[in-house]
């Protein structure tokens, strides 16, 4: 587990990264969409919203949606996809939006980064009575093997989140449902190398062990029977999504 200053240093790294989180990073598929919205009307917040994975999907299912992020380089990125979309500087423990004026909060990789004991109040606020707050968090499936040695070679172990970890929410809200969808991501090696620089335990590295990082990664790429002589392949993935209601 990370030291405070430590997880802060993580969380602000993504200034440094935010085209290549943006162009590396997969969405989120339909069906877990779906779940987190539910019977949900908007307003929506996306707290956390990067470059706008999750918000996207959020505004192309009719959502009116403010995108909440600390990092100004995330929010250029997002404003560039999405130029109707408001943007704005926050956090979860300082949601800048009004009271009881969202029908629907999500965060999408971005809960871990939270206080709870700060955000769970302050999501509550811009909640309406009956509104929901839905979490969702894409995991490589290390359950197969090129997968895992992966994680391994990137260095994983020193993430934050963890997906053995369920996400702490509480009071006011009620119980925290889950949902979970098994899909795949068309990758390059590129692309896989680009997954790794995206990662804040990557882009807080030194020079010389993201160098390091790379070859590794190519050599898996280029040796790893799964992987070898092939333009492009399937990284599975499973997503991992919880929904709580604000009682009316």
């Amino acid at each position: 587990m990370y030291e405070r200053n430590d997880h802060d240093a993580h969380a602000r790294s993504f200034d440094k990264a935010a085209d290549v989180y943006d162009a590396a990073r997969p969405g989120y598929p339909a069906e877990a969409v779906s779940w987190l919205i539910g019977d949900a009307t908007g307003p929506a917040v996306d707290l956390g919203a990067g470059t706008g994975k999750l918000t996207a999907a959020l505004v192309q299912r009719g959502l009116d949606v403010t995108a909440v992020d600390p990092s100004p380089e995330m929010l250029r990125v997002l404003g560039e996809r999405l130029p109707g979309v408001a943007a704005r500087l926050g956090t979860g423990e300082s949601i800048p939006v009004d009271d009881h004026s969202a029908g629907l909060v999500v965060a999408a990789q971005a809960w871990h980064w939270v206080d709870p004991a700060v955000a769970v109040p302050e999501v509550a606020r811009v909640l309406r009575p009956g509104g929901a707050l839905g979490l969702v968090w894409n995991f490589r499936d290390e359950s197969v093997g090129w997968v895992r040695r992966l994680g391994e070679l990137m260095d994983t172990g020193s993430a934050y989140a963890s997906d053995e970890v369920e996400p702490v929410v509480g009071e006011p809200f009620g119980p925290l449902e889950r949902h979970e969808v098994r899909w795949v991501q068309q990758l390059t090696v590129d692309g896989m190398l680009d997954l790794a620089r995206s990662r804040s335990y990557f882009i807080t590295k030194d020079a010389d062990t993201q160098a390091a990082v790379i070859a590794s990664l190519r050599r898996l790429a280029a040796e790893h029977p799964d992987l070898a002589g092939r333009d492009t392949f399937e990284l599975p993935y499973v997503t991992h999504c919880y929904r709580t209601v604000l009682p009316g």
